[in-house]
């Protein structure tokens, strides 16, 4: 049964995650009415644990940090990296960047809700297990919602915000999806009981692990502060091919023949059962359009291997949110150039970074032995997440300065 009223709200927001949580708490500070529907219960289990620093920049500015740092999350300084007998790390603190040097490895079941919470303490309005089914913006926009029992009611907002991550759901119901460009990959992850005994291991960082032979095959391993970890494989799907089909079971195969990460969670109690998520990458013909704009993995997603997802949702919540505080105090502004634009500097420069992993050419930077100091803190800034200061070269430039820098490896 469809209610034929019409409720009457400034800002809706579509999902309760990060982007979510802070694009309504920033709104909510400035005085405006929000509302957030979300189509799950919190809490609920989502991956993405690693935070980069820049992510607690936007806790700060949403006024939460001083919570996030009161639950007792694993803090993070960095990221270690490990292939073969190769091994290198990056210090937050050394970075090239001005900004925070730490941040937090999270279970996001337990982050996510925080932030939700934050954002209802500060009188943001959320109505969970709600889902938006159908939308109008051929005038002031329109949404309706199907609640858990099967009811339905409508809402208009002179606003819409997608936080709504890998549900997407204005581009699905406005046709706004578009290829990614990336080849299609699959994750198997789960968390672990990991009675890791090694003392060198470093638990405020995340630990990447290159396949020993397949170079396009890499691991994480996320260590919390209560003695798991998640951990999980990335691979294309060809690699894939002739293991096992129980995902547990093909998960360890990975492992296996990778000695330096099996040693080291030799001594893990697998009591989780292991998850798979494929064909994540994502892209939108538009961020924005007449009524709406698309925040984090609801416009697109790259990759996990540099944990640059949160980031992404966070940053661009921040923008939305000062942007639509200008529109709804009656200023002109221009999303595209404001927003779109901006931020897809700081995408591209992740994605950069990312194909180079993938083609081996980062990869052979990270792991080369003689780096200069001033390079590695550069390329330190943006595994932290500023990846918008284009003072860095690294990010002004990243195509061409990481295709030089690889050549200069390569030659060395």
């Amino acid at each position: 049964m469809v209610s034929h009223e019409l409720e009457q709200r400034r800002v809706l927001v579509i999902g309760a995650g990060p982007s979510g949580a802070i694009a309504a708490a920033l709104l909510k500070r400035k005085g405006h009415d929000v509302l957030i529907i979300e189509r799950q219960l919190f809490p609920r289990f989502s991956i993405g644990e690693s935070l980069l620093a820049h992510c607690l920049d936007f806790v700060e500015e949403a006024g939460m940090l001083e919570a996030v740092e009161a639950a007792g999350f694993q803090r993070k300084n960095g990221a270690a990296f490990a292939w073969g007998e190769r091994r290198t790390h990056f210090d937050f603190r050394e970075k090239f960047t001005d900004g925070k040097g730490w941040t937090f490895q999270v279970q996001r079941a337990t982050f996510d809700k925080l932030l939700a919470d934050q954002a209802a303490l500060q009188g943001v309005e959320i109505r969970y297990e709600e889902e938006i089914i159908a939308t109008d913006f051929s005038a002031k926009p329109i949404a309706t919602v199907r609640r858990l029992d099967g009811s339905e009611y409508r809402v208009q907002a002179d606003f819409v915000l997608d936080a709504s991550g890998y549900g997407r759901v204005l581009p699905r119901l406005l046709d706004l999806e578009a290829p990614s460009g990336f080849p299609v990959r699959q994750a198997l992850f789960t968390h672990i009981e990991d009675r890791i005994d090694d003392a060198a291991f470093d638990r405020e960082k995340i630990l990447v692990t290159t396949h020993p032979s397949l170079r396009d095959v890499w691991f994480w391993l996320i260590p919390f502060s209560n003695g798991r970890c998640s951990m999980g494989v990335v691979a294309s799907s060809e690699r894939y091919q002739g293991r096992p089909e129980d995902m547990e079971a093909a998960l360890r195969s990975f492992v296996a023949e990778t000695p330096s990460l099996g040693n080291l969670i030799k001594n893990a109690v697998w009591d989780t059962p292991v998850r798979s998520l494929g064909g994540y990458s994502a892209n939108v013909k538009s961020l924005h359009g007449p009524g709406f704009a698309l925040l984090g993995n609801a416009a697109e997603f790259l990759d996990p291997v540099f944990s640059s997802g949160v980031t992404i949702a966070m940053r661009s919540a921040s923008m939305a949110a000062g942007l639509l505080d200008r529109q709804l105090n009656g200023e002109a502004v221009n999303w595209e150039s404001e927003f779109a634009v901006p931020l897809k500097r700081g995408v591209d420069a992740f994605r950069a970074y990312v194909e180079g992993w993938y083609d081996e050419s980062f990869q052979d930077v990270i792991y080369h032995p003689g780096s200069s100091p001033e390079i590695r803190a550069m390329i330190c800034s943006i595994l932290a997440g500023y990846a918008w200061d284009l003072k860095n070269p690294y990010v002004a430039e990243p195509k061409r300065r990481l295709r030089v820098l690889a050549e200069l490896c390569a030659t060395s």
